[in-house]
């Protein structure tokens, strides 16, 4: 069994309990207007930067278990990140729907709720707990899945970041039409790292069109940024380096270069 296929199988067990807890979840709404993480990037001429709240992974353990969330948001906030992600898995990640809160009540910023949503429960609870960004990953989930589940997002005025890891995936995606489009330089099923994937997209993206290219994981210093930005990148989404770093302003500052005429 791949890592994905093990998480899929602790969402569906996580989505049978929502189901049973229905009408009576009891979390505050979170109503704090933020600003377009699309327009935000599309209007950009260098890249910008998701940066991402972390605790740990499967492929690489804890991270940094103590963080604090408000204060590492602050920090992004601070350093110029055009968005914040908050990983919201708790048994492979240690995250929680309530970092998710923490971090959307204290920052203007955009907040993206990252987890593996295979349910349209999981959209409406990382709505109440203040996203304003939710992630569709392409590999867990079937076409009409990944339809139904993108028009209710938009439905709730969420908007959705649609991951993708090879080409086929982004048929996928572009056919639904999704505007803010990740590639994730993460195989899910083995978790090795290959920047070689933002390129491979790249060369089938439909620059031409209203939409946004964001490149995820495996972003590390300055010459990873200029990598995918020269092929294309609006964005990168970057967690652990951001995690590890002792000067967030300096290392989220060294991944704003300019992005390539496209």
């Amino acid at each position: 069994m791949t890592i994905l296929e093990k998480i899929l199988q602790v969402k569906k067990q996580e989505v049978e309990k929502l189901l049973k807890q229905q009408g009576s979840i009891e979390l505050t709404q979170v109503s704090v207007a933020k600003p377009s993480l699309f327009e935000t990037l599309y209007n950009s001429q260098h890249l910008q930067v998701i940066s991402e709240i972390k605790r740990a992974s499967p492929s690489k353990g804890l991270i940094e278990g103590n963080v604090n969330p408000l204060q590492q948001a602050l920090a992004y906030e601070k350093a110029g990140a055009a968005a914040i992600s908050v990983l919201t898995d708790q048994q492979f990640f240690k995250g929680s729907m309530h970092d998710l809160q923490i971090v959307s009540e204290a920052v203007k910023l955009p907040v993206l709720c990252k987890d593996f949503i295979i349910h349209w429960l999981q959209i409406e609870e990382a709505k109440r707990s203040g996203a304003s960004i939710i992630l569709l990953i392409v590999a867990a989930l079937e076409q009409q899945d990944l339809l139904e589940l993108f028009d209710y997002a938009t439905s709730l005025d969420l908007e959705v970041l649609v991951e993708v890891h090879d080409v086929e995936e982004l048929q996928r995606a572009l056919s639904i039409n999704a505007k803010l489009i990740g590639v994730n330089n993460r195989n899910l099923k083995t978790f090795e790292v290959d920047l070689a994937n933002t390129k491979e997209i790249a060369r089938h993206f439909p620059f031409h069109e209203k939409r946004v290219l964001i490149s995820e994981s495996g972003i590390r210093d300055a010459t990873d940024a200029l990598t995918v930005a020269q092929v294309g990148a609006h964005a990168v989404l970057v967690g652990e380096t951001l995690m590890r770093s002792k000067n967030i302003d300096e290392t989220l500052g060294s991944f704003h270069v300019k992005r390539g005429d496209f």
